[in-house]
């Protein structure tokens, strides 16, 4: 059985897309709010990693409660998280891998020399051994 598509409407897509462009060469990163499975608003969110952001993000846990506040201010809910790969493929790293949480869309986009490009999405399985990539939709905001 296939996974559900993530549907993200327009206005959400292109804030991920503009806030990889506006964090390369770093990696960004922010939180997907809306509700069943359709993606409302993209919230970007400090990336706070002591790696360094070139390679890494890192969502503190402020941050995370201030997604979650925002999600319930809408009467919405936290879908997931997006990031960006800097001269990357948007494919999940071992990283992300280690540091994913089950139930959650993990939104990658690949930002190549500063122009955002492929944009994928990924839900951890329950046993944590993998990701799998579910399709992505993107709609005109307010549809």
């Amino acid at each position: 059985m296939g996974l559900q598509a993530l549907v993200i409407q327009a206005d959400a897509d292109t804030g991920i897309r503009r806030h990889g462009r506006d964090a390369y060469p770093h990696e960004c990163c922010g939180a997907l709010i809306g509700r069943d499975h359709v993606v409302t608003e993209a919230l970007a969110l400090p990336n706070s990693t002591d790696e360094g952001p070139r390679r890494r993000f890192l969502v503190r846990p402020v941050d995370y409660l201030a997604a979650e506040r925002r999600a319930a201010a809408l009467e919405a809910e936290l879908i997931g998280f997006y990031h960006s790969h800097p001269d990357s493929p948007a494919r999940p790293s071992r990283y992300d891998l280690d540091h994913a949480w089950p139930t959650f869309a993990y939104v990658i986009v690949a930002v190549e020399r500063a122009l955002p490009g492929a944009l994928t999405s990924w839900r951890l399985r329950e046993d944590r051994s993998t990701f799998d990539e579910e399709p992505v939709t993107v709609r005109a905001s307010g549809q």
